[in-house]
């Protein structure tokens, strides 16, 4: 039977609350096991235990809330079955705020920024739910943050904020797990920010209307089950739609560019004494309405 039973969404899937259908989606390779396939997006069910496609990657953000709306194109299959690749096309950007939680900057010794302070990650350090991240080889000091982080479904250019806005797409949990010795050995930091597999994301996309207020959630980590970050999206010192209008200033985004939008209070390099994160440890970001996503540390 291909899609959903009777080739109909499920009763309330496509529930509207804006413009874009109110759906989470995922994006997984098929052909896997003789890496001749390619990257499809595909929404879940209500349950959140079974997905079904409805477009290539590259097909899906030339056009997200038309593919959303679609019909599934293909048999519903369980979740457990497929395996997930991080939901961003070829080409992506991963932009990332620095010191964006007041409480953040002022445990770090920084003053809060008066502008959004912005660095970049590559693709390629991103991952999914449930892969293990490595402890970069010539430094153990690797550090969790768990951020809100927003997808962008349409491009922007000068945009204004109310523009911004209406441009993101959806949301989705964020660990911007940083090297803090090549982070903090200059004033740059791109080198602790893209070690291999450093930038989990998931455990799915979820779109804007389906969250609803994203200004409010409760964000939080883990590591082995200890609280190590409880806050909330309302401490951010710089919005999603105002950092997104700032950033468009400068460049131009594209549909499925990301944004992690900061980390609150708690990291590791701030305690006393620090605590960093090693082979074994279990870490968990939770943000209210999206889910969690957990990773495990190994060794290089």
């Amino acid at each position: 039977m291909a899609g959903w039973p009777g080739d109909r969404p499920p009763a309330g899937l496509y529930r509207r609350r804006g413009e874009t259908p109110a759906l989470r989606y995922v994006a997984y390779r098929t052909g896997f096991e003789s890496g001749d396939g390619g990257v499809v997006v595909g929404v879940l069910d209500p349950s959140g235990a079974a997905i079904a496609p409805i477009a290539p990657i590259a097909d899906f953000y030339a056009d997200p809330s038309s593919f959303l709306r679609a019909a599934p194109t293909g048999a519903a299959v369980p979740r457990e079955q497929v395996r997930t690749v991080p939901p961003v096309p070829a080409g992506a950007r991963v932009l990332c705020l620095g010191l964006n939680y007041r409480a953040h900057a002022a445990e770090s010794g920084a003053e809060p920024p008066s502008r959004p302070t912005v660095f970049g990650r590559f693709t390629s350090t991103l991952c999914c739910d449930g892969d293990p991240v490595a402890v970069p080889p010539a430094e153990g000091r690797l550090d969790w943050e768990a951020e809100l982080v927003a997808v962008l479904g349409a491009g922007l250019r000068s945009a204004s904020p109310a523009e911004a806005q209406r441009a993101v797409l959806g949301f989705t949990c964020g660990n911007d797990l940083s090297a803090r010795g090549f982070q903090m050995a200059t004033s740059q930091w791109t080198l602790g920010k893209n070690t291999p597999g450093s930038a989990p994301i998931g455990p799915e996309v979820v779109t804007a209307d389906e969250l609803g207020d994203h200004t409010k959630l409760h964000i939080g980590c883990t590591v082995n089950g200890a609280v190590m970050q409880s806050a909330s999206t309302a401490d951010m010192i710089f919005g999603v739609a105002e950092s997104l209008a700032y950033i468009s200033g400068a460049m131009d985004l594209h549909p499925g560019d990301l944004l992690f939008t900061g980390t609150p209070e708690g990291v590791g390099f701030t305690r006393e004494p620090p605590v960093f994160l090693v082979p074994g440890d279990t870490v968990t970001v939770e943000i209210e309405g999206i889910g969690t996503l957990t990773n495990t540390i190994v060794g290089a």
